[in-house]
């Protein structure tokens, strides 16, 4: 952790920039490979022969398997410094990206992105805690926010490209460019990225873990931002998982190409990040992420009927209110946690990605069984859920 008589990376400074470059970099990276499979998941159920729920482990599995490796990853860096243990990850989850394009049938897939799980994990576990330990206050919140424009700007291309060459070319060649131009990110940040200055390495013995988890898990503001974290995931990632299955299906009857142009929409997450990020600063977080949760529901309700243009304005609502929200919790939980920085982000990214792996696919369960009414109600039933945490957090005067 940084020395308090130590100044962080100020705004505007060159290693500011370099500094947001690189996580830029990395957020684009994380969030293109892990999400690139969305739109491809109809494809998945049509190529290999499986069910709605089936063809989502694609995404479930991997964020499932980075949810406990979060915690291995934050150990490392840790003992092996932040830096080492991103620039692995990135340079690790692009190749196997690049190995996925060639395997043999749905098993091997499966395996490919469990690994991905491993990978990409050393990126999500480590970034926070190295924002936190590095960036001056003024800083924090907007490096922060353009890490996570990057990974908006990265879901978002990962989708476009993915569900645009699988239409012309198949989902092979999209791994492949994927995985190609993730290298290209992985070497600029290797390159750019300003070694650490408030980082210490230090042994982590079994019992040191337990005492650092254990203080984070005593404190009831980080356990409700978990949470709610888990249900901000959960919600989004339902929605994307099987709107796709709706909108290539009548009455929409929309094709693959179309169907990756809705990820455009990501750009309401990308503008919305820093900027709220920022106002949270001035407002406060709990305003913010009460009005991000409530744009979400909203959003939600919007996408139920069977017209084209509620469906695209509420899909819009929904990825600014979640983009936004993240940003908020997250950068709370980061600068709450005075000691054991990577340990408290990798504990909130462990919530996050269940909620990912867990309400996604049993939204496959709904969609099979009841349609979009019951993607709508689950994703309905976990903002209100996250509305109802905040505003505990509100009465209990959490603060950052």
């Amino acid at each position: 952790m940084r020395p308090e008589d130590r100044a962080g990376i100020a705004c505007g400074t060159a290693a500011f920039w370099r500094v947001n470059l690189c996580l830029f970099a990395a957020g684009f990276n994380v969030f293109a490979l892990l999400y690139f499979v969305q739109p491809l998941l109809p494809v998945f159920s049509d190529e290999f022969g499986i069910s709605a729920a089936a063809s989502s482990l694609a995404l479930s599995l991997t964020t499932a398997v980075m949810a406990f490796a979060l915690f291995f990853s934050a150990i490392a860096s840790d003992a092996l410094g932040r830096k080492a243990i991103m620039s692995a990850s990135l340079a690790i989850s692009a190749g196997l990206t690049l190995v996925m394009a060639f395997v043999p049938d749905w098993s091997a897939v499966l395996i490919v992105r469990a690994l991905m799980g491993v990978a990409i994990s050393g990126v999500q576990a480590v970034a926070m805690a190295y924002l936190a330990e590095e960036m001056d206050a003024d800083a924090f919140g907007l490096t922060l926010g353009i890490f996570i424009s990057g990974s908006a700007i990265g879901g978002m291309a990962g989708r476009l490209i993915a569900a645009v060459l699988a239409d012309f070319s198949g989902w092979r060649v999209a791994a492949l460019a994927l995985g190609a131009v993730a290298l290209v990110c992985a070497v600029v940040f290797w390159r750019a990225l300003p070694a650490s200055r408030g980082f210490g390495p230090g042994a982590r013995g079994p019992g040191v873990l337990r005492r650092a988890v254990s203080d984070i898990l005593r404190d009831r503001v980080s356990l409700l931002l978990f949470a709610i974290g888990f249900l901000l995931m959960g919600s989004f990632v339902t929605v994307f998982n099987y709107v796709t299955f709706r909108l290539v299906a009548p009455p929409f009857d929309l094709s693959q190409t179309a169907v990756g142009l809705i990820f455009l929409l990501y750009a309401s997450g990308i503008v919305g990040s820093p900027w709220i990020g920022s106002l949270a600063g001035r407002l406060g977080p709990h305003a913010m992420l009460l009005r991000m949760l409530s744009l979400m529901a909203l959003g939600l309700v919007l996408t139920i009927p069977d017209a084209l243009l509620p469906v695209l304005v509420g899909l819009a609502l929904l990825t600014f209110g979640f983009f936004s929200g993240h940003s908020v919790a997250s950068g709370w939980v980061s600068q709450r946690a005075r000691t054991n920085r990577a340990m408290a982000a990798s504990l909130y990214l462990f919530a996050y990605y269940v909620g990912s792996a867990v309400p996604g696919s049993l939204g496959g369960i709904l969609w099979d069984r009841q349609g979009w009414p019951g993607v709508v109600a689950l994703t309905l039933l976990c903002t209100s859920a996250a509305l109802v945490l905040v505003i505990i957090l509100k009465r209990s005067r959490g603060h950052p």
